[in-house]
């Protein structure tokens, strides 16, 4: 059989585009490389679900190289030696079933920050090809079929909307944003109320949240979490239109004569090879393993690569700098009774220093840390010395973490730059249990992103210390955070310089579109979940409108 269209991934980038054409009658194959699970298979059990490998590979048999700058030379590290893993999700709905639901738009000037800041010193910055104007309906699309619930509020940096309000109302709060609250208005910071991807009503056959507290790193069991799986793919599946195939790893991509895909090769959970064909295709695994894909498909058309005859392909890639500032509070701060009210959210962000008049800010957005009971735990086995403590004192410090105190962590997004060290390649010499040349990342940041976020840092310090925070600790850094990828096929007008045109369409092959985060040319200072949902949606409606043109 030939389908209409064939999906790699089934993540946030995929999932409007599955939506989208199973509803106007095409035919849809989803090739996802992990199992099809529902929330009845999510459990909030740490050592099953998180601390083993249930949804993501063995990094022993499937890994990444990394490469960082030690010691004046770039050193290069297999991820099974390090445990640093760039998986986020290998299952239906992919990594959007394990985000936190941090929703924030990008602003308008993040489609132009070349014309706006000029291109920094050893940087690689550039404008989008599109505007904030392209993406706003999109924007409010995801609001309305994801579900985006909280409350508008005006502050500085907000970006424009066609809508006045959220469609679902805000989420309860822990009476901890009081706190937050009072110390930003003596401060004169603005605190935001944050918008999530997590309805606070039934939305057909999803139900409301029901306040677990086990948003961060848990896949959700109520559906109330904006997943691809839960939001889209669940409702594409009723059209009769969608196969979803699991356990189907993609390794290569074939192309004919003319350099159009004709089909994708995967390995079965058996390591069987199988063949999928199609008129179109719709690369979404996400940023690494996308750059990864097309750089493995080497053929006479395309010697270094699908789309790549450019050697553009895994060039400006992309994660979040910044890095975490959190402190400690207990009855003296607010009542227990209140403190400790489980499953209350925060949703609290600053975007005061979002622009700045010499380089470009970024966002803090706070939250409890994550219930994670044994990460917790694991902690508490340090006093404030950095010696490791047993026995009665361990008991003391496990009683007070869990019975008596609460923290809460300032999150900091910052810009990557993009620059010629920051990269996806492959090694012949680094192969998976496949024989499949892994990907390799470079990791090479810019000065400025960590200049920034240690500026935000001292802001998000004095936040604290006005709220009486105790234990304030920083940890500020320029390495990736790896569930932030973006980058490696970034869109634009000129294929010299891009992989794709503006609609995500590969610019040497018309039957290729790329709609993770890949496109992305610069990621903005926030999480990149909501642009990848409204961009997808948006390269949903080309595709519809230019159907019978594109698989010519």
């Amino acid at each position: 059989m030939i389908y209409d269209v064939c999906v790699i991934g089934s993540g946030a980038g995929a999932g409007p585009i599955i939506y989208e054409l199973s509803k106007i009658g095409l035919k849809v194959c989803v090739l996802e490389k992990g199992e099809i699970y529902n929330e009845k298979d999510f459990s909030k059990d740490e050592i099953a679900v998180v601390r083993r490998p249930i949804y993501t590979p063995n990094l022993k048999e499937q890994y990444h190289t990394i490469e960082e700058f030690i010691d004046g030379s770039w050193k290069k590290f297999p991820t099974h030696e390090t445990a640093w893993s760039f998986w986020n999700g290998n299952l239906l709905g992919g990594s959007s079933n394990f985000m936190s639901g941090y929703f924030h738009r990008l602003k308008p000037n993040d489609f132009k920050l070349a014309s706006i800041y000029g291109i920094a010193e050893n940087s690689n910055i550039v404008d989008w090809p599109i505007s904030y104007d392209d993406m706003e309906k999109y924007y409010e699309k995801v609001e309305r079929v994801v579900g985006v619930s909280g409350t508008i509020q005006d502050y500085e940096f907000m970006e424009p909307r066609s809508t006045k309000d959220f469609p679902y109302t805000a989420l309860e709060e822990n009476k901890i944003v009081n706190l937050i609250d009072k110390a930003c208005q003596e401060l004169n910071y603005n605190a935001i109320k944050t918008p999530r991807a997590i309805i606070s009503k039934q939305k057909e056959h999803r139900n409301p949240c029901y306040y677990s507290n086990y948003c961060g790193s848990f896949a959700c069991s109520s559906g109330a979490k904006g997943s691809s799986r839960a939001s889209l793919i669940k409702d594409a599946l009723l059209t009769n239109n969608v196969t979803i195939i699991p356990n189907a790893f993609v390794i290569k991509l074939n192309t004919s004569k003319d350099k159009k895909i004709t089909s994708a090769v995967y390995l079965t959970k058996n390591e069987n090879k199988k063949e999928i064909k199609a008129k179109l295709f719709i690369l979404a695994a996400q940023a690494v393993e996308s750059s990864r894909l097309l750089l493995n498909s080497k053929d006479e058309n395309f010697p270094f690569g699908v789309a790549n005859n450019s050697k553009n392909v895994g060039k400006n890639f992309l994660s979040s700098s910044g890095g975490i500032v959190s402190a400690t509070f207990d009855e003296t701060n607010l009542p227990l009774e209140d403190l400790l009210a489980s499953g209350l959210f925060v949703n609290r962000s600053l975007m005061d220093w979002y622009y700045n008049e010499k380089f470009k800010g970024g966002t803090v957005d706070i939250l409890f840390e994550h219930a994670n009971p044994i990460r917790r735990a694991s902690i508490s086995r340090w006093n404030e010395k950095d010696e490791l403590v047993i026995g009665e004192e361990l008991q003391n410090a496990l009683y007070i973490k869990f019975t008596k105190t609460r923290t809460l962590n300032m999150e900091i997004f910052i810009d990557w730059t993009p620059n010629d060290n920051s990269f996806v390649s492959v090694d012949e010499k680094y192969k998976d249990k496949y024989g499949i040349p892994v990907a390799n990342i470079r990791i090479g940041s810019h000065k400025q992103d960590l200049e920034a976020a240690n500026f935000i840092k001292e802001k998000a310090i004095k936040l604290f210390e006005k709220m009486g925070g105790k234990n304030i600790v920083s940890d500020i850094s320029a390495l990736p955070s790896s569930n932030l990828q973006a980058g490696g096929c970034r869109f634009g007008n000129n294929p010299k310089d891009s992989v794709l045109n503006k609609y995500c369409q590969a610019h040497e092959v018309s039957n290729l579109f790329v709609t993770d985060a890949s496109f992305m040319p610069t990621g903005g200072s926030v999480p990149f979940t909501w642009t990848i949902y409204a961009n997808s949606f948006r390269v949903a409606d080309y595709i519809k409108d230019n159907w019978k043109n594109i698989i010519i």
